[in-house]
């Protein structure tokens, strides 16, 4: 598969499923349009990274390629890497209490045995929501270092944990990848022209 991404947070999650990946970063504009929801923004993002991976690298020699997207948001309000940890603790005290969204956009690429080209968009949302923090908490957690260049000042994966209360929907979503969803779609777009069943075989493989 071609991951148009450069990030290690999806390079980990597609190899834990057995994918091997050929990493081709797309280099666009990612700046977001007036007016523009953060749910639309990622979903553009992501299939104009897919095209512009299209474009000059083709779909690979399996036949898929992927591109995606990710923003941490509130309201209208897209909370991106802090520039430094002074920004990251204002941006944890902004969540403190609160339920935030974390939102991906995936673009999916297939070309069947023939060569004919398949594609598949969506966006997927969760929810999380923090505990309330003391200042002495987001100071301890920067202090950690974690939070650099981190969308939203924090990671999930990591010690990051301990700051959420729970979420709603898809775990991997908040780590930077849809992946149950992703790979039901590469299954559905895959269909007869690669293997009899995407699903199966990678859970056969995982159990092996």
């Amino acid at each position: 598969m071609i991951l148009a991404s450069g990030s290690p947070r999806r390079r980990e999650l597609l190899g834990a499923l057995g994918f091997d990946l050929t990493i081709r970063p797309a280099d666009i504009d990612e700046s977001r349009l007036p007016g523009e929801h953060p749910r639309e923004l990622v979903k553009r993002l992501a299939h104009e990274k897919a095209h512009h991976v299209l474009d000059t690298n083709g779909v690979g020699d399996d036949g898929f390629l992927l591109a995606a997207d990710t923003i941490v948001w509130m309201g209208d309000e897209a909370l991106g890497k802090p520039a430094n940890r002074e920004e990251a603790a204002a941006m944890l005290r902004e969540l403190s209490g609160r339920t935030h969204h974390v939102s991906t956009g995936v673009c999916i690429i297939c070309a069947d045995e023939r060569g004919s080209l398949g594609e598949s968009s969506f966006v997927e949302t969760t929810d999380v929501h923090f505990y309330d923090l003391t200042d002495e908490q987001i100071a301890a957690y920067v202090s950690s270092g974690e939070c650099d260049d981190k969308a939203g000042a924090y990671a999930i994966q990591g010690t990051g944990r301990l700051l959420v209360s729970g979420i709603t929907g898809d775990y991997d979503n908040v780590v930077g990848l849809p992946t149950c969803r992703v790979v039901r779609e590469m299954a559905r777009l895959g269909g007869q022209g690669h293997d009899r069943d995407l699903l199966s075989t990678l859970l056969e493989e995982r159990n092996a």
